[in-house]
């Protein structure tokens, strides 16, 4: 029953069926586990004569409705005013422009009212906040008299509606199958799962929820960290299909080409690519994590470890998100790695697109890989490598930029094309320790903290709609006398996984905004909806100075780099996590001058985390910010795929991961494959099934 879809939920609309598969409630058991984000305690039933004891407390009121009246006010409001009666007197409640109550209440009737007791001049009454019909006085509802949890409203989903349909199917709760195994559950005085369910949804009392939470966080926690242990386990087993050796010659042609860079490298960049060496050389197979702030040179890193490689003999494929990058990144190893005889090759997935480009481009001698058996030493592409027929033999490195992740079955792939190599991923993202300790200790981490030299802070403000007016003034008057470029982006009009035409049209009427504001200035728009060709075409325009302001949506790939870009306007700034704005940010600042982050507020008052973030360059503290303030979401981003949603559990709370974390390497001590048929089938949600969409 509890994997039933919820498209059979009886007396339920087409439409909330799929509202609910939009926040991921696709089963019974789904809708099981759909958290309540908080709880009103409205389980006192108070009498009408006793209302005045209970002055701002939540109190649920039963009686009879004797009247419903329509009421027009002279700002033309319309109020609705009940009259409710029960043994002791008579009240009236008042709605504010809910017409539709007429309609569902009847007098004669028993309801229940649950809401706040509050004081108007002389009057005592109760300002409803929910109600409905009961059988008898004293009796349980489910809108009220009891502690009430309350629901995310996303989607268009209502907490009424969603409590509704919970509490419809929570007695087959004490059906549903285990997922820890009983040792686990003994061992850690854990409740049991049925119990824990229906707590969450129906507490009799506030302190239950406390065993209820802990039970169903600690089944995420542990879930995700027998996981990353099961993947660490399994990556130790193999041995690598191309061995990579690390000799005194080669070392001196690396450090001749560390010379030969215009730039000094940094000390974290020194370690980083020590450790990567030191794992490189070895018969088991590196699978290390690189994560470095904004600019803090990941990508020079990552072409040293693929020089390396090709020393060897060997070859590295590198993988990024997006064609965009693609060519970013072969221009940058073509650029350090050709004149040392390295050839360099590109793999997507709309290869005739990018060899018309390739084609069109003066300043590009790059070669589309797209003849079987043509060798290079380095294949840059998407992710649509790893789906490519064509094998590239003696590939000793996988590097993957922008990837929080590498699953199982992505390696399984690689594995069937004979490849077993080194992994290094690497991503732009600061993640808290806590998070990285829980969700990525199948890897061994470097981490890129300190910034290359001769770049200026960025200086970040934030903008009031007040001041508008006074920000572009400034704008126009810095691209006239300094020639900079400008980016400006548009968030999501919802969120989404994919680029919304509400989005698209949302930054288009931005975009014809702007060019009245900007009048003599060339402005360009960019969005996910546009053709890759097209795309590139804009960039490459941005690039070569034709364009002054580029307005885009968030989600185009915004790991681009242009150094004359100097101001970054960011619009709705509230709408986004703090360190997908320091993602953002980092878009400027990559050459000597003094570059600006504008953050446009919708509100005259800036929220305490816009003030923040303007006075916080540090993209570690910032992901801490985030994850206490508005949890792991917000760190990764929407589309970040690969990374469980955590409902229950929080990667703050230090002691109850510390708790799992024993928990686990107990229990693999008695089951070291972790064989449970239960298990096996949770398991399978952190064997990602895609890294990222072309």
């Amino acid at each position: 029953m509890l994997s039933t879809s919820i498209d059979l939920l009886p007396r339920t609309s087409g439409l909330t069926k799929k509202r609910m598969h939009l926040v991921g409630i696709d089963t019974y058991e789904d809708l099981l586990k759909y958290p309540p984000t908080r709880y009103e305690d409205f389980s006192q039933i108070v009498k009408v004569a006793y209302l005045k004891n209970f002055l701002d407390k939540k109190i649920t009121l039963q009686g009879i409705v004797v009247s419903i009246a329509v009421v027009k006010t002279r700002s033309h409001i319309s109020l609705q005013k009940v009259g409710v009666e029960d043994a002791t007197g008579k009240t009236y409640l008042t709605f504010f422009n809910q017409p539709y109550l007429i309609s569902q209440m009847k007098k004669g009737l028993t309801y229940a009212f649950s809401g706040t007791v509050k004081q108007f001049g002389p009057t005592v009454v109760l300002q409803p906040e929910t109600f409905e019909i009961i059988q008898e006085k004293g009796g349980l509802g489910v809108q009220t008299g009891r502690i009430l949890p309350v629901y995310s409203e996303a989607k268009g989903l209502s907490s009424r509606l969603l409590r509704e349909k919970i509490m419809g199917i929570l007695p087959l709760a004490a059906g549903i199958e285990e997922t820890l195994p009983l040792s686990v559950i003994k061992l850690n005085g854990l409740q049991p799962l049925p119990t824990a369910l229906q707590t969450l949804h129906r507490p009799l009392k506030m302190e239950h929820l406390v065993w209820a939470k802990e039970r169903l966080a600690f089944e995420e926690l542990f879930l995700l960290q027998l996981s990353t242990a099961l993947i660490k386990k399994n990556w130790g087993e193999y041995t690598v299909g191309e061995r990579i050796t690390h000799t005194k010659s080669q070392d001196k042609k690396i450090q001749s080409l560390i010379a030969s860079l215009p730039f000094q490298l940094t000390p974290d960049q020194q370690a980083a690519f020590t450790d990567i060496s030191s794992d490189l050389v070895k018969e088991k197979p590196m699978n290390r994590f690189l994560q470095g702030d904004v600019g803090s040179g990941k990508t020079v890193v990552a072409v040293l470890a693929a020089y390396l490689t090709y020393l060897s003999g060997k070859r590295t494929l590198y993988m990024a998100p997006t064609e965009i990058l693609v060519m970013q990144h072969a221009e940058t190893f073509k650029g350090i790695l050709s004149p040392l005889g390295v050839k360099i090759g590109i793999q997507t997935g709309s290869k005739k697109e990018l060899k018309k480009r390739l084609a069109l481009s003066s300043s590009t001698s790059l070669t589309v890989n797209e003849v079987e058996g043509e060798e290079f030493d380095i294949v840059i592409g998407t992710h649509a490598l790893l789906s490519s027929p064509v094998i590239v033999s003696h590939v000793a490195l996988v590097i993957i930029d922008e990837q929080h992740r590498f699953g199982v079955k992505q390696r399984a792939i690689l594995k069937s094309k004979g490849i077993t190599p080194h992994l290094l991923t690497m991503t732009a993202t600061p993640i808290p320790r806590t998070v990285a300790l829980t969700a990525f200790g199948e890897l061994d981490m470097s981490v890129l903290s300190t910034m290359p030299s001769g770049r200026k802070p960025i200086k970040t403000y934030v903008v009031t709609q007040t001041k508008r007016k006074d920000a572009y003034t400034w704008i126009k008057k810095e691209i006239q006398k300094d020639k900079i470029q400008v980016f400006v982006i548009c968030p999501l009009v919802e969120e989404s996984e994919t680029e919304t035409l509400s989005s698209v049209k949302a930054a288009t009427t931005e975009f014809e905004l702007l060019k009245k504001e900007f009048v003599g200035l060339n402005l360009g728009l960019l969005h996910g909806k546009m053709k890759p060709v097209e795309k590139n075409t804009i960039l490459d325009e941005f690039r070569a100075k034709k364009i002054d302001i580029l307005v885009s949506t968030s989600v185009v790939e915004v790991g681009i780099d242009i150094p004359n870009a100097t101001i970054m306007i960011v619009e709705g700034a509230e709408r986004f996590g703090l360190s997908q704005l320091h993602q953002l940010r980092g878009r400027v600042g990559r050459g000597s001058a003094q570059s600006h982050c504008l953050l446009f507020s919708s509100n005259n008052v800036p929220a305490p985390r816009l003030s923040f973030f303007s006075q916080t360059l540090d993209g570690m503290k910032l992901a801490e910010y985030d994850l206490k303030e508005r949890g792991p979401g917000n760190i990764f981003g929407i589309e970040q795929s690969g990374f469980m949603e955590m409902r229950f559990a929080s990667f703050s709370d230090i002691l109850l991961i510390q708790k799992t974390q024993k928990a686990v390497q107990e229990y693999l001590k008695a089951d070291p494959e972790a064989s449970s048929s239960v298990l096996s089938a949770r398991l399978g949600k952190f064997q990602i099934d895609k890294i990222a969409k072309d």
